[in-house]
């Protein structure tokens, strides 16, 4: 009898080892945007605000994978946070086109078998991010725009707003002052030197697979259909097991060209590069070719990069440790 006991007692412990073993750190880092954000711009209340949304947020997705969740749905979850927020361009509160109406975009991305959806110029859906991930679920196609974008949404049951549902005083405001500042191209200093309120998140879950999504409401003032960066896998979004998981925030037009959130996969795939380094790389890259933004990710063994190359970029995190980061400016 004593015998089955100590023999039961050892293969306990070894399955228990073995389970331990097969479990993975976990971490998850967002960003709410990058741009100009100067300290002597931000209202005490204001930067109290977005430092508790932001910790809002990320802790969200946290407490998901610290439960056992997939990395989909602390992405989703905490990027919803964020695009049902009016103090980011996601969601409510996003930037407004030349005609004064919210157009969104986002982008989603599983690193275990590099599933993606995404969505461009949707006019109604409340949570862009979820569209995204039912793009990648429900249908045989990873990008829908436009009408069509809105139609499966309304298909597939997901929450749907009216337009003006979108649309804050604060974003009429940019819009009124980017048309009086006669704004004709993306070569004006306006955009170059505005924030850029685009959010993301990257998380890693404890079966080892990473996640990531981006959500925007674009530039304002933005004409003619214009689509950055964040609906485009490769260049705002990206994941991948082997490597690492990506979000952009920036001036589009320069990401796309770059193929920044691949550019950073190809050089720790290939170049056995840290994901600092890499991310560093590639925004060197796009100040090439006269861009600036920022970029988050996360390896797979749960190392947290948080680069940029402007004043400032909205970001949190929580890292393999549980140490919680909270942050807007510089350092």
């Amino acid at each position: 009898m004593m015998k089955r006991i100590i023999i039961s007692l050892i293969i306990l412990f070894i399955y228990s080892c073995q389970s331990s073993e097969s479990q993975k750190n976990i971490a998850i880092v967002i960003h709410g945007g990058a741009g100009t954000i100067l300290k002597e711009n931000m209202t005490p209340e204001l930067e109290s605000a977005y430092l508790n949304k932001l910790e809002e947020a990320v802790k969200t997705g946290y407490d998901i994978l610290n439960n056992g969740g997939s990395s989909q749905s602390a992405v989703e979850e905490t990027i919803k946070i964020m695009e049902d927020s009016p103090l980011f361009n996601a969601g409510i509160g996003a930037a407004l086109t030349n005609q004064a109406t919210a157009s969104l975009d986002a982008s989603f991305m599983e690193g275990n078998n590099l599933d993606a959806g995404a969505i461009a110029g949707s006019k109604y859906i409340k949570n862009p991010i979820s569209a995204a991930i039912s793009v990648m679920k429900e249908s045989p196609h990873v990008l829908l725009s436009s009408n069509g974008a809105d139609d499966f949404a309304i298909e597939m049951g997901l929450d749907t707003v009216p337009n003006s549902y979108f649309i804050t005083e604060r974003r009429l405001r940019s819009l009124r002052k980017a048309k009086e500042d006669d704004i004709v191209s993306i070569e004006d200093n306006f955009i170059k030197d505005s924030k850029y309120g685009t959010v993301g998140c990257v998380a890693i879950d404890k079966m080892g697979n990473i996640s990531s999504g981006t959500s925007t409401g674009g530039t304002t003032n933005k004409k003619w259909g214009r689509i950055g960066d964040v609906p485009i896998i490769g260049a705002g979004t990206y994941a991948n097991n082997d490597c690492c998981g990506i979000s952009t925030t920036g001036w589009g037009e320069h990401f796309m060209r770059n193929v920044v959130a691949y550019d950073i996969a190809a050089q720790i795939i290939y170049d056995r590069k840290s994901i600092e380094e890499a991310s560093l790389n590639s925004l060197d890259k796009v100040m090439r070719t006269g861009g600036d933004g920022g970029v988050i990710g996360l390896d797979n063994k749960a190392n947290i990069s948080m680069e940029f190359n402007t004043a400032g970029m909205y970001r949190a995190s929580i890292d393999k440790n549980g140490n919680l980061t909270v942050k807007i400016y510089s350092d």
